[in-house]
C-alpha cells in the first residue's frame, strides 16, 4: 500500500508517496503516468488536502446504527447530497462555524477518491475507477438542517469538508474502521462492514446519475455516535490504513 500526501514543497503543492514511513517525492500526476523521485523529509512539512474535489458527493444514513440514531427507515436506495469544493479544508485547517448558525457536529466517514472519469460504471469494474481511500468529516449545522429540510445549506459551509490526511492507494475498503474522536474522547466508532450500501454499489448508483471526475470523493457516510462540536474543541475522524485527520474549531 502506498499513502499519498500533498504537501508544501519550495513555495508549491506537491504531493508525496510514503511507504513505511518513508517519502519519495512524486514525479507525474497521481491521475494519470507517475513516479517516485527521491527520498525527501516528512519532518517539518505542511501537509495539505491531498486532492482537490469538483465535488464531494456524500451518502445519507448509509449505517444501520445511525438510521435508528437518526429515527429514520433505513433508505431503499442510496440518499445522495453534494458538498462544494469550497467546503474543502485539508489537515490542521481550522473548522470556521458561524456563530449564528445553532449546533454543529462531527461526522466522521470513510472516503473513495475516484481516479479517473467515471460514467455509467458496471458493478464489476467500480474497482478500475478508485484512486484510494481517505477520511472525511462531513460537518453539519444540524439545526439548519431540521429546520431546511435538505441538506445544502447545512453541509456546505467554506470549511466543513476536512479531508485528509492522505489518499491511501490499495487499501481494501470492505472492513475498517471508522472513528471520531473529539478532545480525545472517543465519539463515533464502527467498521466499513457495517454499510448499507457497499462502495461498489455507491460508485454504479451515483456514476447511473452524474459523471465523477478524478479527484472528487464519495463520502459513505457516518456511524451512530454524532455529536457536537464548539470552538476551542479539537477534532479527529480515523480510518484505519488512512490515518487520523484533525482539525480545531473556531468560531467564524
Amino acid at each position: 500500500m502506498i499513502r499519498l500526501y500533498c504537501f508544501e514543497h519550495e513555495g508549491v503543492p506537491r504531493h508525496a508517496a510514503e511507504r513505511e514511513g518513508t517519502w519519495r517525492l512524486v514525479e507525474g500526476d497521481i491521475f494519470g503516468e507517475w513516479s517516485e523521485g527521491p527520498e525527501i523529509p516528512s519532518e517539518g512539512a505542511r501537509v495539505l488536502a491531498p486532492v482537490q474535489p469538483s465535488k464531494i458527493v456524500c451518502v445519507g444514513l448509509n449505517y444501520k446504527d445511525h438510521a435508528l440514531e437518526q429515527k429514520k427507515p433505513l433508505p431503499e436506495e442510496p440518499l445522495l447530497f453534494i458538498k462544494p469544493s469550497t467546503s474543502v479544508i485539508g489537515p490542521g485547517d481550522p473548522i470556521c462555524v458561524p456563530s449564528w448558525a445553532g449546533r454543529i457536529d462531527h461526522e466522521a466517514e470513510l472516503g473513495i477518491v475516484i481516479g479517473k472519469r467515471a460514467y455509467r460504471v458496471p458493478l464489476q469494474e467500480t474497482q478500475d475507477y478508485v484512486l484510494g481511500l481517505i477520511a472525511v468529516n462531513d460537518v453539519t449545522a444540524r439545526d439548519l438542517q431540521n429546520k431546511d429540510g435538505q441538506y445544502t445549506r447545512c453541509k456546505g459551509f467554506d470549511t466543513f469538508a476536512p479531508i485528509g490526511p492522505c489518499v491511501a492507494v490499495g487499501l481494501d475498503g470492505r472492513d475498517l474502521s471508522v472513528r471520531a474522536y473529539v478532545n480525545g474522547q472517543l465519539r463515533q466508532d464502527s467498521r466499513s462492514r457495517e454499510l448499507i450500501f457497499t462502495i461498489p454499489e455507491l460508485i454504479t448508483f451515483i456514476t447511473s446519475v452524474m459523471t465523477l471526475m478524478p479527484g472528487d470523493i464519495i463520502s459513505t457516510g457516518t456511524p451512530s455516535g454524532i455529536g457536537p462540536i464548539t470552538p476551542g474543541d479539537s477534532v479527529t475522524v480515523h480510518v484505519e490504513g488512512v490515518g487520523a485527520l484533525t482539525n480545531r474549531v473556531v468560531l467564524q
